[in-house]
């Protein structure tokens, strides 16, 4: 489970680790815990410290550039927030706006997280043909935004970090 985020030292987001890593990063001294998550620790015999939610390396790391974010059923899920883009309840599945068998391609912009019951109904036509219509427009994140998403809930992020990542549809 991916549930800590890792920072460059230029405070970038780079990349989200398990817990294990994170706290094995910091007792090597190759991070520090920039937000702890409150009232958790982490204890073992001779060490104790506060659960790191964000840590940042201490040294910089280059990395290539990546202009996209790339494409998964779990990011569509993620970017959208488990929610249906049809209903509104929460979401199971993702679903082809333009349908594969239509010429349609997994990609951000073609894909919408959906409930079990509304892709279902949608089956094999596009939301017009079926007499549906978008609560929200498919969006693709940048790769931070991204990495952010991915750690659930944006409101326990330092305002530093949460203002430095501009979801494009919240």
């Amino acid at each position: 489970m991916r549930e800590t985020l890792v920072l460059n030292a230029s405070f970038e987001p780079l990349a989200t680790v398990s817990l294990r890593r994170a706290v094995v990063l910091v007792l090597q001294g190759k991070a520090v815990v920039e937000q702890a998550r409150p009232g958790r620790r982490v204890r073992a015999s001779a060490v104790e410290m506060p659960v790191p939610q964000v840590i940042r390396l201490c040294r910089y790391v280059r990395v290539p550039f990546r202009r996209r974010a790339s494409w998964s059923r779990r990011g569509v899920l993620v970017r959208d927030r488990h929610r249906c883009a049809y209903c509104g309840r929460r979401a199971t599945t993702v679903d082809h706006v333009v349908p594969r068998s239509h010429g349609g391609e997994d990609s951000w912009l073609n894909t919408v997280a959906a409930c079990a019951e509304d892709n279902h109904r949608k089956a094999d036509r596009t939301p017009e043909q079926a007499g549906m219509r978008l609560l929200t427009a498919p969006f693709e994140p940048t790769p931070a935004d991204a990495l952010v998403l991915a750690l659930g809930a944006r409101e326990g992020l330092p305002e530093w970090l949460a203002g430095q990542v501009a979801v494009s549809a919240a």
